[in-house]
């Protein structure tokens, strides 16, 4: 028989590590509270069931109900451990009988009295596997049982039982026993066996059992199988576990210690050539470093029971946290941690453990940068950086005249000067690449000016008249208003004060900045295409983007950490970086990102003379006899002909252009008259309003629309045709309201036209 089954425990008090449950059990038993329904519930092999058993035991005790059952009863004998069972003690498993009609099928059989026993027993494991339906027909008699009757649900997922079941139970939670209750649990169980076993296969069954009482026993069953006639030693059971050595785990630690590369190499080649798992090697790593991190963080770990390890073991571990300060070991813990999830169905496990081996043998030898001592400090070294890369912003023109924006002069405090003095002033500026004689020389009180920038003038002096002054000044000298030294250097820090944006200097550099993302990161990268910057709220950049899903994917832990590094380095300082969905600055509450300046073109003109607008006057509208008269001449007949008997008409005052064309009415009869002709085409160059041409007249031969005489009161009245006559006198005569329906009027009407009758 298995050891879990063998050792199985007859009542609460055998029961180890779930006191939770069992203090109150029993205290329930003793005092006679009964309840009708009970939900155990808890991980695997923890005892659920066999709680269960000894609940049906302690209740149908002659003795009881009580949480000491006699064991000599019938009722006793026949639910202890290993015994016939009992017919009022039911066991249903519901991952195989979870359909309606099983629970029907139990309803029926719990109306029945129990037939030697106090109560009727029903234990269903696996009850979150019950279907709903079943879970239903099963509600009515768990919500009103019989006094006879009771349930014990018994799950690993209480939260799939319906609530209307759970609700009416008592809830008792298991849980994993703790190593050192598992310890004393095999010990027990190891002496009952008369079996020996050395102290460090504890630690590897216990591992391995993962807090499981039934999985442990039934792995602990499997080594003392195999054990010699002198006992189970810890190389044997080794090779049956799959757990790594501890010689590969104290080798790995002494190489990661002093940053040796060679024998870190060595031992993975050992670990692989021995056959251990790859995965299994780092998760026992990682345990391992985790014992190391507890204990040069509490010197006195072994004693308190936080670092489960045998006692010879203890002077070694506490060596090995020694050699490791703090922030070291917990880093290495931190990268182990977060690359053994690669492992799992990797096609190359060896490449992967040595590239995780080289990734821990980073911080011994190359630590990481220092951070800046503060944000300001970054931006400033990004700004200088920025300054000394960044290319001037004069332009130069045509024959040698620089140019530059008024956004570039109005950031240096400066006024635009007048731009009809702009061309002359420009003259006098020299070119970059212009002869030194033609340079204008500076005199012996005053600084140089710079040959590529024009003067400026000093603080609080407008700048109007300066051109004039200059035009005035010979050209072998230099100008009376040379530029002053503090204006010079106010100008120079300017470009670095725009660079030090991080907001600009990231959307200036953002496509370089995405290609540093996709050497990290390439599904982040891709990610990163349709997204835009939009603004920095708190040290956090904020990124939108169309598409939800891949906004929640830029924020990530795995692609957003790539993002934030390349995003540290365009910036010059540590900033987060956000995703939100939607482009659009100004609903994140951020302004809209500045349009670009377009760049001077040297090929045009020098600026025009900007004059004050005169007020605009009212126009008048002239008088008709002052209107021209038409310079089309006479008109030509139809076929390229002229007509001597028609003349152009004389100019004559012309009525106001109507908003919209005449209506003119056709009398009914008349003779089709000719479309009239299109006007001709108005030429390219349109005259001024003064000498407007007004349209030419219409050909000779086309009779012109009738118009109505000047000196006529009314115009005549339109000729009606008939239909028109016949709808404006049905619409005048009284009407009579027609009551029929709309199926009576389509009925009559089909019988008028097609003679049709109604069936």
């Amino acid at each position: 028989m298995s050891l879990y089954r063998k050792y199985r425990p007859a009542s609460f008090a055998e029961v180890v590590g779930q006191e939770q449950v069992t203090r109150p059990l029993s205290a329930a038993l003793d005092s006679g509270r009964i309840n009708h329904a009970y939900l155990f519930s808890g991980p695997r092999g923890c005892g659920k069931t066999s709680s269960a058993r000894i609940l049906a035991r302690s209740l149908n005790c002659e003795q009881g109900p009580t949480s000491t059952p006699c064991g000599e009863c019938a009722s006793c004998r026949s639910l202890a451990p290993g015994g016939p069972g009992n017919l009022d003690v039911t066991e249903l498993d519901a991952a195989s009988h979870n359909g309606v009609e099983d629970m029907r099928e139990l309803r029926d059989r719990a109306y029945y009295a129990p037939a030697d026993s106090r109560y009727r027993v029903f234990i269903i494991d696996e009850a979150h596997m019950i279907s709903n339906a079943g879970s239903n027909a099963l509600l009515k008699i768990v919500e009103e049982p019989p006094e006879h009757l009771i349930f014990i649900f018994a799950t690993t997922e209480p939260e799939k039982v319906i609530g209307t079941i759970r609700s009416r139970t008592h809830h008792y939670p298991f849980r994993l026993l703790t190593p050192q209750a598992m310890k004393g649990l095999l010990a027990r169980t190891v002496e009952a066996e008369g079996m020996s076993v050395e102290d460090s296969v504890y630690p590897l069954v216990i591992r391995a059992g993962g807090g499981s009482p039934r999985d442990s026993l039934s792995i602990l069953d499997q080594l003392l199988a195999g054990a010699g006639p002198g006992g189970l030693t810890y190389q044997e059971a080794l090779p049956l576990l799959g757990v790594t050595d501890l010689s590969l785990l104290d080798a790995t630690v002494d190489a990661l210690a002093g940053g040796d590369k060679a024998r870190l190499f060595a031992t993975i080649d050992d670990v692989i050539e021995t056959g251990i798992e790859p995965r299994r090697f780092v998760s026992d790593l990682l345990d391992r470093l985790r014992d190391l991190m507890v204990l040069e963080a509490v010197p006195e770990a072994l004693e308190m029971g936080l670092v489960d390890a045998p006692a010879d073991r203890a002077e070694v571990l506490r060596a090995q946290a020694s050699s490791f300060s703090g922030p070291q070991i917990t880093r290495l813990a931190d990268q182990v941690n977060s690359r053994v999830a690669d492992l799992r169905g990797a096609t190359s496990p060896r490449l992967l453990l040595e590239i995780l081996a080289a990734h821990l043998l980073l911080p011994a030898e190359q630590p990481p940068a220092p951070l800046a001592a503060s944000p300001q400090q970054a931006a400033k070294a990004a700004a200088q950086a920025a300054s000394s890369s960044a290319p001037s912003p004069r332009i130069t023109g045509a024959g040698g005249r620089v140019y530059e924006r008024p956004s570039q002069r109005a950031a240096r405090g400066e006024q635009s000067p007048a731009p009809a003095a702009a061309p002359k002033e420009n003259d006098q500026a020299p070119a970059p690449d212009a002869a030194p004689a033609k340079q204008p020389q500076p005199q012996a009180h005053q600084p140089a000016p710079e040959p590529e920038r024009p003067a400026a003038p000093p603080e609080g002096q407008k700048e109007s008249p300066e051109p004039q002054r200059r035009e005035e000044a010979p050209r072998g000298e230099a100008p009376a208003e040379a530029p002053e030294p503090p204006a010079r250097e106010k100008r120079e820090e300017t470009p670095p004060e725009r660079a030090a944006d991080p907001l600009e200097t990231i959307r200036g550099a953002w496509a370089k900045l995405r290609e540093d993302v996709g050497a990290r990161n390439r599904v982040a990268q891709i990610m990163l295409t349709e997204a835009t910057v939009l603004g920095i709220r708190e040290d956090t950049l904020v990124l939108g983007h169309n598409t939800g899903a891949l906004a929640a994917r830029l924020n990530a832990e795995k692609n957003n950490k790539d993002i934030v590094a390349a995003v540290g380095q365009v910036a010059g300082r540590p900033l987060k970086v956000h995703c939100v969905v939607g482009t659009d600055p100004a609903a994140q509450g951020f302004r809209s990102a500045p349009a670009p300046q377009q760049p001077w073109q040297p090929t045009e003109s020098a600026p025009r003379e900007r004059r004050a607008p005169a007020p605009k006057e009212k126009p008048t509208e002239p008088e008709e006899p002052a209107r021209t008269p038409s310079v089309w001449g006479k008109p030509a007949a139809l076929g390229g002909q002229e007509d001597p008997g028609k003349s152009a008409p004389a100019a004559a005052p012309e009525p106001p252009a109507p908003a919209s064309p005449p209506r003119i009415t056709v009398p009914t009869g008349s003779a089709r008259r000719p479309a009239p002709r299109p006007a001709p085409s108005v030429p390219q160059r349109r005259p001024p309003v003064d000498e407007e041409v007004p349209l030419p007249p219409e050909p000779a031969d086309e009779e012109p629309p009738y118009a109505p005489p000047e000196d006529s009161p009314t115009p005549p009245t339109p000729v009606e045709s008939e239909e028109e006559e016949m709808i404006r006198a049905a619409a005048s005569e009284p009407g009579s309201r027609d009551r029929r329906d709309a199926m009576t009027v389509v009925m009559e009407l089909l019988a008028e036209e097609l003679g049709a009758k109604p069936l």
